[in-house]
């Protein structure tokens, strides 16, 4: 998607003249955010780790994705600032933010959205799995807003998005280590929202259904883990008549809570869910 081809003008975009952060940006929802906030006028920090994480089942993001998702960025006409790091990485992490802001001028909003999941049942955990899934999704969270903080808090406000599941509103079985990462972003947003806020900082969590991606896709194992398991079928199910949304509609929620039309939104649990949450 171009600037030219969505009928966006930059210069007047719901975001225009300021840099976005986003992690896990090398493909699937990451590479949506960073598109659709590009497309709106904001420069672009684009992080991911670039490498096959250990104890995941699927591939993971490779340095070419996150080039790819550069050039789409650049697409739109927007500048762009890559670099491959892992969020547990906290020195890396801060490093790698510390000069995209050289580069780019400044830093109002972060998007941590660096995730990875697993299908285990409760005794299928191995130790490394649980400090993997946590580490990325819960500890990659810390570390995104430790990073990003000093930055916003120079520039004299911002937004912070953490990008949860409806696995951080609801208990579903088979995820256990990414249910409890996920939750517990949660704490992190109220936490920060109520820290930040006299800085007119603002901080939510956005929690999407099944989304389509690289990621979801590749995974397996839930589908048969459910049918041997009728009684918590229920839990995976939208209200509304769809299994998936898609990356876009995830980066509608991005844009808003990025925006100053959120100006007054801070310490939101935002779903974007098709209901799955209401059941």
């Amino acid at each position: 998607m171009s600037t030219a081809d969505s009928g966006i003008d930059r210069a007047t975009g719901r975001v225009a003249g300021k840099v976005a952060l986003v992690t896990g940006a090398a493909r699937g929802q990451g590479r949506s955010h960073a598109r659709r906030l590009a497309a709106e006028g904001a420069d672009i920090i684009a992080v991911d780790i670039c490498a096959q994480v250990a104890d995941v089942e699927y591939a993971t993001a490779t340095p070419e994705d996150l080039a790819d998702t550069a050039r789409l960025v650049e697409d739109t006409g927007a500048r762009v600032v890559t670099h491959a790091v892992d969020v547990r990485d906290a020195s890396g992490l801060a490093d790698a933010v510390a000069d995209g802001v050289e580069r780019l001028g400044r830093l109002d909003i972060a998007v941590a959205n660096a995730g990875v999941c697993s299908i285990q049942r409760w005794d299928e955990v191995t130790p490394e799995l649980w400090d993997t899934v946590v580490g990325i999704n819960l500890t990659g969270v810390w570390n995104t807003c430790v990073a990003s903080i000093p930055h916003l808090l120079e520039a004299g406000s911002g937004s912070m998005i953490l990008v949860s599941s409806t696995a951080g509103l609801k208990g579903q079985p088979f995820l256990t280590p990414y249910v409890a990462s996920k939750h517990g972003l949660v704490g992190i947003m109220r936490s920060l929202a109520n820290e930040l806020a006299s800085k007119h900082i603002r901080v939510n969590s956005l929690h999407p259904t099944g989304v389509d991606t690289p990621m979801l896709n590749a995974m397996s194992g839930l589908t048969e883990r459910i049918e041997a398991s009728p009684d918590v079928g229920s839990l995976f199910l939208n209200s509304l008549p769809v299994d998936l949304v898609r990356s876009e509609d995830v980066s509608n929620a991005v844009l808003f809570l990025a925006s100053d039309e959120a100006r007054y939104v801070t310490g939101l649990t935002m779903t974007v869910d098709a209901g799955a949450s209401a059941r």
